[in-house]
């Protein structure tokens, strides 16, 4: 359990240090005043800034670089903007303070609110693109070790190794199902027998009809034997009524590597656009859809999982976990990047900005809202726990 959450603390670190480093980034870039950049949240351990002869200053406490810049009696360094680095104590991700993104400091030529449309939805949108880039990166890096999938259909380039047979699907009364076995359950050996193709694992099933079979099965990175007694049912053939397809950890050279990890994201992209259009169809038709969700316990049992399959299932568990987190930032929702980035919309259609008052409050709302909903979804994880 201590180290399910220590990895799960990781993983949702480099998620949201990368998601704040794109809003950085993409601000320095533009020359807007990046106030502090802080790996984890307040209250601040130490940070650093440099002064107009380029030599750090060591920051102690939440006092601002001009604050302290001032009592010195010296200028800051210009080409820093006096952007603090700071380590904080909350070691959960990390975050970016823009000067004005509240929309204040509108007349300061170095403020996110003196930009324009354009400019300040390039910042906001990046945070969600270094997501997208981050998942690239680890699909990239996944296959060039190898990530585990379907080997049907695989082009010439592909490099498989490690094959083995996933159950994709247990069927209702059924020897399998009798039997105990599980969705996601790998079939290693059959009667001591290693299978590493479907007609193999069909062959050996078809030969000991009626007869007590020992199954080696591989569930959640431990190994376990389960007896089944495979029938002839609806075919000439015994079953055990499984739905299967042949996995193995495929991988390829760097740059063929660089472009699978590209396909492989802009897929997933798409498949979440389509997960999100039919979850809102759900909704509004009135399904149940509570158990589609999980939250903040559910990713850490998740990650857990992944972690003790291996490292290649953890990478890849995490690239899409930051498509998700990309995907959802992008929702025109009060509070996330994409809310803010209707208001921008918003401003462009008017001429003129929505009153800082009533965009504030809007969002606030909204993250009340976005804070019900995980310690809704939170306690729905728990309770599936115990």
């Amino acid at each position: 359990m201590f180290l399910t959450i220590v990895i799960f603390v990781v993983v949702l670190s480099v998620l949201v240090f990368a998601h704040e480093f794109g809003h950085f980034f993409t601000a320095r870039r533009f020359k807007v005043k990046a106030e502090e950049f802080g790996f984890g949240f307040p209250p601040r351990v130490i940070g650093w800034y440099k002064n107009r002869y380029g030599h750090w200053r060591k920051v102690l406490g939440n006092r601002s670089a001009e604050s302290l810049a001032k009592s010195e009696n010296e200028n800051l360094h210009p080409a820093h903007r006096a952007t603090i680095y700071s380590l904080n104590w909350l070691p959960i991700g990390g975050f970016v303070k823009i000067k004005g993104e509240n929309g204040g400091e509108k007349e300061d030529k170095d403020s996110f609110a003196s930009r324009k449309i354009w400019q300040r939805a390039l910042i906001l949108a990046a945070g969600v693109v270094m997501n997208v880039i981050l998942a690239w990166f680890l699909f990239s890096l996944g296959y060039l070790f190898g990530l585990p999938q379907s080997t049907d259909s695989l082009g010439p380039k592909a490099r498989v190794s490690e094959a083995q047979i996933v159950i994709v699907q247990v069927l209702p009364n059924t020897p399998a199902a009798n039997a105990g076995l599980k969705d996601g359950d790998i079939i290693l050996e059959v009667d001591g027998a290693s299978v590493g193709s479907e007609k193999a694992l069909q062959d050996a099933i078809a030969a000991k009809a009626n007869a007590t079979t020992t199954l080696l099965i591989n569930r959640a990175g431990a190994k376990e034997s389960l007896d089944v007694v495979p029938k002839i049912r609806t075919s000439d053939r015994a079953t055990i009524g499984v739905a299967i397809f042949a996995a193995g950890l495929v991988s390829y050279s760097f740059f063929h590597a660089l472009w699978e990890g590209l396909r492989t994201t802009g897929f997933l992209i798409w498949q979440i656009i389509v997960a999100f259009f039919n979850l809102l169809k759900d909704l509004f038709s009135g399904q149940n859809i509570g158990a589609q969700f999980a939250g903040p316990v559910g990713i850490a049992s998740i990650t857990g999982q992944a972690a003790r399959l291996g490292f290649t299932y953890l990478l890849q568990f995490v690239a899409l976990l930051s498509l998700n987190l990309a995907m959802i930032n992008f929702l025109p929702f009060p509070a996330l990047d994409g809310g803010r980035i209707l208001f921008l919309a918003i401003e462009k259609v008017r001429g003129k900005p929505v009153k800082r008052e009533v965009e504030n409050l809007v969002h606030n709302i909204g993250f009340l809202l976005l804070i019900a909903l995980v310690i809704f979804v939170t306690y729905r994880d728990v309770v599936r726990l115990f």
